[in-house]
């Protein structure tokens, strides 16, 4: 049953936890001409354009079970593009055992998650590198949820929503809760490493970094594709096309981008 803006939300108990995840995804291409680089451009405003996103929002909606209340979307000019959802509990009375698992969530065929009222936003950002002819384009996806469920169920999806070299993900639990004795929990499932909800088969395509502050329930992860193919890297021709010597300086300039942004910081070359 779809809600309407006049019913009242009707929350199953209540828990006062916020639960925000950042999910945040690069893609890096070498465009050698001004000609390439507005192609790739306007590939990905075409490729993650505000229906698109407006649809892997709606499956994350679904795998954490949750009604999609209002949706607002924008595309941006010259690129980028942006939408935000309000979103409720879903029509599950009870979260399952497996909610409060930490391992990897469901994809959307096989959602059975439920939260209570929260929001979900994703914004893109084109961009390129005027000397280099590196290109650029970064997603940032937030899910933040009040109730039972985290949105680290919803990872495993977005991971295979976008065709990514690097990856950031930030998950941070806020406020506090009480047990039926009116103790105050701070948090209300166990984690270790956000590592844990990420399938072994990507893991295992990724070199992976963890900076977690666990006092505060803060937790960071970074991922760098392990395996490199210039032939996925280049618009518009292939890597045959180009002698050793150039495939070896445009394959030097694209690992100098992804390592630069793994590390978040300046690397000066030899």
């Amino acid at each position: 049953m779809k809600l309407t803006a006049k019913q009242r939300i009707q929350l199953h108990e209540f828990n006062n936890l916020t639960k925000s995840l950042s999910f945040n995804m690069y893609d890096v291409c070498y465009t050698k001409t001004k000609k390439e680089r507005e192609a790739y451009i306007q590939y990905i405003d075409e490729q993650y354009n505000a229906d698109r996103l407006t649809n892997i929002l709606t499956d994350v909606a679904s795998v954490i079970g949750a009604h999609v209340l209002n949706i607002a979307k924008q595309d941006y000019e010259p690129q980028g593009a942006s939408v935000t959802m309000l979103i409720s509990e879903g029509p599950v009375e009870e979260a399952p055992n497996s909610a409060f698992e930490e391992s990897p969530g469901p994809l959307p065929e096989s959602a059975v998650l439920h939260l209570d009222k929260s929001h979900i936003t994703v914004h893109t950002y084109p961009e390129y590198n005027p000397v280099d002819g590196i290109s650029t384009f970064r997603a940032d996806i937030d899910v933040s949820t009040c109730g039972e469920i985290s949105p680290l169920k919803a990872l495993n999806y977005m991971i295979h929503s976008f065709d990514t070299d690097i990856m950031t993900m930030d998950y941070r639990v806020r406020g506090f809760t009480r047990d039926i004795n009116g103790d105050k929990l701070f948090i209300d499932h166990d984690i270790n490493s956000i590592q844990n909800y990420i399938p072994n088969e990507v893991k295992e395509l990724f070199d992976m970094i963890d900076v977690n502050i666990y006092q505060e329930n803060i937790f960071h992860t970074k991922c760098k594709l392990k395996g490199f193919d210039l032939d996925n890297y280049l618009f518009g021709y292939r890597s045959n096309d180009l002698n050793k010597e150039e495939q070896q300086e445009i394959s030097d300039k694209l690992n100098h981008e992804m390592n630069e942004i793994y590390y978040g910081k300046n690397i000066r070359r030899p």
